[in-house]
């Protein structure tokens, strides 16, 4: 059987990859996913009975095997080799079997996702054609923040954008979940805070919130895909929805109104009420209740109305908050103005600010995470014409969204202190999933490769060719998407 005239296009592109001589692997009704007793290969074999199954029409079962059987013709065997670095993988295509062999079941995700990629359509089927994949990320954290405080995403869309996450080999979704014109938390010790603040947003449009059992199935959904959920609760600024909640956070006592325009900076909270410290330590502690994994996010940007003393005290607050819930702290990049704990993470995004705080905090034990505006928010217009999106930050087209190196952007930055890097999609001018994905893709997968590549690896015009070959599986998907005038869209995948 003749291989494919076109080549793989695989995205992000990984550190080694060999096509091999021979008949392709065929996925049929033979084909069977062998995984060993663990729970958590047996989960994710499950996954990937059920994805290749979509996609051959076959039913694929899964198969339990000693640690140390060997694999059999028909077999998709997952395999956790300790030797290997945790998301290191290797994935090797052959004409009877194929293997997937990785550091931890994390790993196996991501070998899972390249395999995804090098099916092609065969006879009413799909097929493999032999390949050997040698591949690890280049960051730890490699993220896609998502606002749904100025508009609502409920558990259902935010389901599809994990999917799309893991098929990129994303690895933390950063969900936004309070801010002026909204809260969308349940925090069962301020039970006020969704009540009264769970069902406003921009423009007066539908909000909507996650109950405690709606996050948690959507962290664990999350955690089986190799996706981390990192929630952000926005103080001491951001905070109208919590201030029409409980007027106690006012200095008059009395709640604020429903906030439902895009304006930024106005709303704060106050360090020397008493009601202040209090809720800092409720919702941090129930968030974290909630989330399983080691981070919470406590926001802090865009403070336009407040002395640095008390930004200091506040910041404080929210991160012994955190830290007293057994979490480490994230937080944006103006946090980096005032002390904060060694390890603390903080997000870099506003490009205009003085990088100085920043490089002396990575000196003092801090840690970087990289969400350039001009390159990373993915809600800024593609182009003038674009109807959707803001454009504060420029325009940012595919190009743009690629080229750019996240250890260069803050001249001065000790070596190792850039942890990742996070596209990030705010929704004031955001609906639908539509809508969302339209801002998404394609330039997610260009801020993917950012995250996974090494730099010297990342090639502009080898990307465009390669991301080409992913509009057919968006559309196969059902995902709307732009296609950008930067790329030919029109290739044959057989």
């Amino acid at each position: 059987m003749p291989a494919p005239t076109t080549p793989l296009r695989l995205v992000p592109a990984p550190l080694l990859v060999r096509e091999q001589a021979g008949d392709p692997f065929v996925v049929t009704a033979r084909t069977t996913v062998t995984v060993t007793a663990d729970p958590a290969q047996v989960a994710l074999g499950v996954l990937a009975a059920e994805a290749l199954s979509r996609v051959s029409g076959s039913t694929v079962e899964v198969r339990y095997r000693e640690v140390a059987e060997p694999t059999q013709p028909g077999d998709v065997a997952l395999l956790v080799d300790p030797t290997l670095r945790a998301e290191q993988y290797r994935l090797d295509v052959a004409t009877d079997r194929v293997e997937v062999v990785a550091g931890s079941p994390e790993g196996l995700t991501h070998g899972l996702a390249t395999l995804h990629q090098v099916l092609r359509p065969l006879d009413g089927t799909f097929a493999a054609w032999p390949v050997h994949v040698e591949d690890e990320p280049a960051y730890a954290w490699r993220g896609l923040s998502v606002d749904v405080a100025r508009h609502f995403f409920g558990a259902d869309d935010l389901r599809v954008v994990v999917e799309l996450m893991a098929a990129y080999k994303l690895n933390v979704l950063h969900l936004h979940l309070s801010d002026d014109q909204g809260w969308r938390l349940a925090i069962p010790s301020r039970p006020e805070l969704t009540a009264r603040s769970g069902n406003s947003a921009v423009d007066g449009d539908p909000g909507g919130f996650f109950t405690t059992e709606e996050y948690e199935a959507l962290v664990a959904y999350a955690s089986a895909r190799g996706v981390r959920v990192v929630p952000e609760i926005d103080v001491p600024g951001h905070v109208n929805a919590a201030l029409h909640a409980y007027g106690e956070l006012t200095p008059s006592g009395e709640p604020t109104d429903v906030y439902t325009g895009i304006e930024v900076g106005f709303s704060r909270l106050h360090a020397d009420l008493p009601a202040t410290e209090p809720f800092l330590r409720d919702v941090f502690g129930d968030v974290a209740a909630v989330t399983p994994g080691d981070y919470v996010h406590i926001g802090g940007d865009e403070v336009l109305t407040m002395e640095r003393e008390e930004y200091a005290r506040l910041v404080a607050m929210a991160g012994d908050a955190v830290r007293a819930a057994g979490k480490q702290v994230v937080g944006w990049q103006e946090i980096a103005t005032v002390p904060i704990e060694p390890g603390t993470v903080v997000q870099y995004w506003d490009t205009r600010m003085d990088p100085a705080p920043l490089v002396a905090a990575a000196k003092a034990g801090a840690r970087l995470l990289m969400s350039p505006g001009s390159k990373a928010y993915l809600d800024m217009k593609y182009d003038a014409q674009t109807a959707l999106g803001l454009e504060w930050a420029g325009h940012i087209e595919l190009r743009d969204a690629y080229e750019w190196e996240p250890t260069t952007l803050v001249p001065g930055l000790p070596e190792g202190s850039v942890i990742g890097v996070e596209a990030t999609v705010w929704t004031e001018t955001l609906r639908s999933l539509d809508d969302l994905m339209t801002m998404l893709l394609p330039r997610l997968a260009a801020v993917a490769e950012v995250a996974w590549t090494p730099r010297e690896r990342r090639d502009w015009d080898d990307f465009a060719t390669r991301v080409a070959g992913h509009g057919p599986y968006w559309d196969a998907e059902g995902l709307a998407w732009y296609p950008s005038p930067q790329v030919d869209w029109h290739v044959d995948l057989a």
